[in-house]
Order: C-alpha cells, then structure tokens, then sequence
C-alpha cells in the first residue's frame, strides 16, 4: 500500500503523545503515590528502630522514570504495529475476492489484458494501491506489452520484492524502539548504582533505607526493561510473519488465477 510520509509521521506523533498521556496517568494518580507512602512507612520503621522487611511492592518496582519510559515506548511501538497489522488484514481480504473472474479453462490472450485489468482500475484509490491489485495490474500490463509469460512472473515478484523491502524498511522505528528500552532500563541502572553509592556513608551510620532504594531502582529498571522488550519483540516477530504471508500468498495468488491461465497463441 502507498503510504503518505507526512501521514505517517503524524500518526506516530499524536501515539506517543497519546501513549504519554495514557502512561503518566496511573503513575501520578496511583503509582507513586502508593510508592511514597511505603516509602516513608520504611523510614519511620527504620528510624523507630523496628525490625522489619522491605516489602517488595509492584508500586516500588514501577515507581521510577525510567519505568514509566519503558511503558510509553512499549505503548507507542504497539500502536505503530497496530496501524501495520490493520493494514496487513485489508489487504489479507482481498485474497479472497475474486478480483479476476476467470473460469477454470479460460485462456488469457495479450489482446484480452485491458479487459481483465478494467476492475482492478475501477477498485477504490485504497484498495487499488494494496499489493494485490498493483501485483495483478504490472503483471497484465506486461503481459500486454511483451507477450512473454516469463517476463509475467518477473513482474509479480519484482513488485512482491519491493513491497517485502519497503515493509521491512518500515519496521525501522519499531526496532528502535524496541533498542532503546532495554537501554533506559541500563540507564536506570546507572543511576541506581550511583545513588546507592552517594548512600553509602549513611548506610555505614545504619541508615539503608536510601541505598535499598536506590539499589532497587538499578535492578527494577533493568527487570521491567527487558520484560517489556521482550513482550514487544514477539509482537513485532509476529508482524514481520503477517507481512511477509501477504507477500508470499499474494504472489501465489497470482501465479494460481492469473499467470496460468496466460497463453500466447502468436
């Protein structure tokens, strides 16, 4: 499918700000919240001289930046993909249409070419720019102008090929995504060890509760990190398999109701 660049790049900015907005949310209004008060119920704890054990609470394990970093990233990459997948499924639809009616037995001569491609220029201005109707299209057309049948199948997996790249080239921002959060769950973990160790003085007076924290910070970031990356790389495998099914089903789809039929009686 054609794709407008400015279309694109807007679709993608309105998801992260909406990603933003729907991840910052829970965070001020429970998350942290909840975090602060566990918090300061270790420090009191603590300086009453009370033993006690952390508690290792899904609010202390969320609560930092590089977390909510992690979730906005992981957001705005599922809609991205989820845009690709909606698209990959119109255009899975019209593999079952029949787009070229013909009768099992018929013959395509190259003089019948512009007959057969008349529906395919009628189809909608989306739906003429899918994968199959282009495939379907250049493989008439060169039918028509070269009345060679292997020059058809060249044609068929030249556009096959070129779609397969530019899907491929597309998933660009997703694998980038999908790099930079393990690397701000790394970042996460920097700042925690550095903390801890600015704690450190204190921590040798008795007072642990910051480089605790601060410890948890570097291991929490770096466990959400990956837990998240790992969820959206299946995803994103998942999608890569959908694409590359449309490529090689529409190219059979092609061989199958078109190529086969053709016949060069000259």
């Amino acid at each position: 499918m054609k794709h407008d660049p400015v279309n694109d790049f807007i679709y993608q900015l309105c998801a992260l700000f909406l990603a933003v907005i729907i991840v910052h949310t829970p965070y001020v209004t429970i998350i942290l919240p909840k975090a602060d008060v566990i918090l300061k119920e270790q420090q009191a704890r603590q300086d009453a001289g009370e033993p006690y054990i952390a508690e290792r609470s899904i609010y202390i394990v969320l609560k930092d930046y590089e977390q909510e970093s992690c979730f906005i990233l992981a957001l705005w990459a599922i809609a991205i993909m989820g845009l690709k997948v909606r698209i990959a499924l119109h255009e899975r639809r019209l593999l079952n249409q029949s787009l070229l009616e013909v009768a099992p037995g018929t013959s395509i001569l190259p003089e019948d070419t512009r007959e057969y491609a008349r529906p395919l220029q009628a189809l909608p201005e989306q739906e003429r720019e899918y994968l199959l109707p282009r495939a379907l299209l250049a493989a008439l057309q060169r039918f028509g102008s070269t009345r060679d049948i292997q020059n058809v199948s060249t044609a068929v997996r030249e556009v096959c090929e070129t779609e397969a790249n530019r899907l491929d080239s597309e998933m660009s921002m997703i694998r980038y995504i999908i790099w930079a959060i393990p690397s701000i769950g790394f970042i996460g973990t920097v700042r925690g060890i550095g903390e801890a160790l600015g704690y450190a003085p204190r921590a040798v007076e008795g007072d642990i509760i910051g480089v605790t924290v601060s410890l948890g910070v570097a291991f929490n970031s770096t466990l959400i990190a990956l837990i998240i990356s790992l969820f959206i790389m299946f995803l994103m495998h998942q999608l890569q398999l959908l694409q590359e099914r449309l490529v090689l089903d529409t190219q059979n789809y092609c061989d199958v109701n078109l190529i086969r039929h053709l016949q060069d009686r000259s």
